[in-house]
């Protein structure tokens, strides 16, 4: 007996996937009116919001087998506005603007090399390794000045006259630098180690979990900022020194052979 033909699949399926798109694109346009109104918090909400809807997407489009080259393209512009536009503007508003062109420079370079970085993602992606990220994420990015609005109202009465605004203004220079840097950032998209060790990363992942959740506006900034530190240590001391020795090894024999054939 003939096996069937399986159905064509409905191209209204791939509304699926970019309506969690057009959900990120609209908080990222919310966050900004917000930031405009001197709402901040609600803008920094916002952007997390947006970090959830841009994590949904594609799986949603995985899941359904709705992947498509418009989504990619969609998905990075609504990336531009949520997690570039939206974080930097909001920055400026809240703690830039009393630094004049200084500050709105800082801004700008947040939005310009946030695209920088979703053009080079777009043209590396299919060549580039899934464990890890080359350069820091936008949405990290966006997700760490966010927490630090969340998290600001817990620092001491004389920080946030003295410290916080020079800190904001050091943050998002560090920020738009290593986006288009070559540090590299874990993906997490590949879950090998959860799959060799299943208890123990439940249990660690359960006790995290607990933490943010017991103090979210405090251990969340701590959480991100713990990640933005992760990239430089991993490529300056563990990535850094294993090429070397891989180096080393290879001159080592390529003089190895030499001296054999002399």
């Amino acid at each position: 007996m003939a096996k069937e033909k399986a159905l064509p699949r409905h191209k209204g399926v791939y509304i699926l996937p970019n309506l969690f798109t057009t959900a990120s694109l609209f908080l990222g346009f919310l966050g900004m009116i917000w930031s405009i109104e001197g709402k901040f918090e609600y803008t920094a909400l916002c952007i997390l919001g947006s970090c959830l809807f841009d994590g949904l997407d594609g799986k949603v489009a995985r899941l359904t087998n709705t992947t498509s080259e418009f989504g990619v393209q969609f998905d990075s512009l609504a990336d531009l506005v949520a997690f570039g536009a939206t974080p930097g503007l909001m920055m400026y508003q809240w703690q830039l603007s009393e630094f004049g062109t200084l500050g709105l420079m800082a801004s700008f370079l947040l939005v310009a090399c946030g695209a920088l970085r979703l053009a080079r993602f777009n043209v590396q992606a299919a060549v580039t390794s899934k464990k890890f990220f080359i350069g820091l994420p936008i949405p990290a990015q966006a997700s760490t000045l966010a927490s630090l609005v969340l998290f600001a109202p817990h620092l001491p009465e004389a920080w946030l006259t003295g410290v916080l605004p020079t800190a904001s203004l050091v943050l998002v220079y560090v920020l738009s630098f290593l986006m288009v840097s070559t540090m590299r950032y874990a993906s997490f998209k590949e879950y090998g180690f959860i799959k060799a060790h299943p208890f123990s990363s439940m249990v660690t992942v359960i006790l995290l979990f607990v933490m943010v959740a017991s103090r979210p506006k405090m251990l969340g900034f701590v959480f991100f900022l713990a990640y933005l530190v992760s990239g430089p240590i991993y490529t300056l001391f563990i990535l850094s020194p294993r090429g070397s020795k891989l180096v080393a090894k290879d001159q080592k024999d390529q003089k190895d052979q030499q001296h054999e054939r002399t």
